[in-house]
């Protein structure tokens, strides 16, 4: 990502690929890049990428932390693509400070870095010095922002036209998080409750309903509910109408009005309203990214 975007000679860019050995590296696909230089570059950048990499949940070299601390130290600026967060994370510079990495890791670099206030939504975090990214692709939002802040948007937008790359992405990484049903998550009444309200998402169920239908007082099966799965019945709830809706989104032409109402939304202002919150997008930008060939062409 970072030799696409700053690699055209006219931007006066000097790209270096260090690691702790020069030579051949091989990669999970199966060909090598070769390193020309070693951890000694650093001390000469003026940024510092650190890429997503095989095994990030390791501990990491000491030699490498101790290159990016000195380099932090200088004051040079230091970023990291997905689970390259890890690697910072490590060196502790990202301590007190907001940052993300993969929707799909965000939870282990918060439980391994408690010191760290992980957003597992942005698509990438600036703190200055310190800038992390999300999924790998979002390197590429990464280094047209920083290319922006270097050259103005207009170099930026330039670079993004060639290689056909959006300027500025709307919305953040919830949107393409995909979450695991919300199926039941246990036996007994509660399982079948979740069960009957899966397939009554467009009426305007209350937790009152699900408990009626589960035979148990309101009080009782909220503590039921949350023991169970972890969370309040009206959240699940919420977070079951979402998913639905984005299936819909996906795989129907229904409009987006009425999509709201199929899921229990109910007014159009509403529906966007919990999307957007879910997702970080609106249901219409949300099918323009996502929804299938034939189902645009409709």
């Amino acid at each position: 990502m970072p030799f696409l975007v700053f690699g055209a000679p006219s931007l006066g860019y000097e790209l270096t690929l260090c690691g702790r050995t020069p030579g051949p590296t091989e990669t999970d696909h199966g060909w090598s890049i070769v390193v020309t230089h070693g951890l000694d570059a650093i001390t000469e950048a003026d940024t510092v990428i650190v890429t997503a990499f095989r095994d990030f949940l390791d501990e990491v070299p000491g030699d490498v932390l101790t290159a990016l601390q000195l380099a932090h130290q200088r004051g040079t600026r230091i970023a990291s693509i997905c689970t390259g967060a890890f690697v910072l994370a490590a060196a502790g510079l990202l301590d007190g400070r907001r940052a993300t990495t993969h929707w799909q890791f965000a939870q282990e670099l918060a439980q391994r870095f408690p010191k760290i206030d992980v957003d597992p939504d942005p698509l990438y975090v600036d703190e200055g010095q310190v800038i992390t990214s999300a999924g790998v692709v979002s390197g590429i939002d990464l280094c047209l922002h920083l290319l922006r802040l270097d050259r103005g948007a207009a170099v930026a937008n330039e670079i993004a036209s060639t290689i056909v790359a959006a300027p500025f992405r709307d919305g953040g990484q919830a949107q393409f998080a995909r979450r695991p049903g919300p199926s039941p998550a246990t036996t007994g009444s509660i399982g079948a409750t979740q069960d009957w309200a899966l397939a009554q998402l467009d009426r305007p169920l209350v937790v009152k309903d699900m408990a009626d239908h589960a035979g148990l007082p309101l009080r009782t099966f909220e503590r039921r509910f949350a023991a169970a799965t972890g969370g309040s019945p009206m959240r699940w709830l919420n977070a079951a109408r979402v998913e639905h809706a984005r299936k819909l989104l996906e795989t129907t032409s229904s409009c987006v009005d009425d999509i709201g109402q199929l899921c229990g939304l109910g007014t159009p202002a509403n529906f966007r309203q919990h999307f957007r919150r879910a997702t970080g997008t609106s249901p219409s930008e949300y099918r323009r990214t996502f929804a299938s060939n034939e189902m645009r062409s409709r």
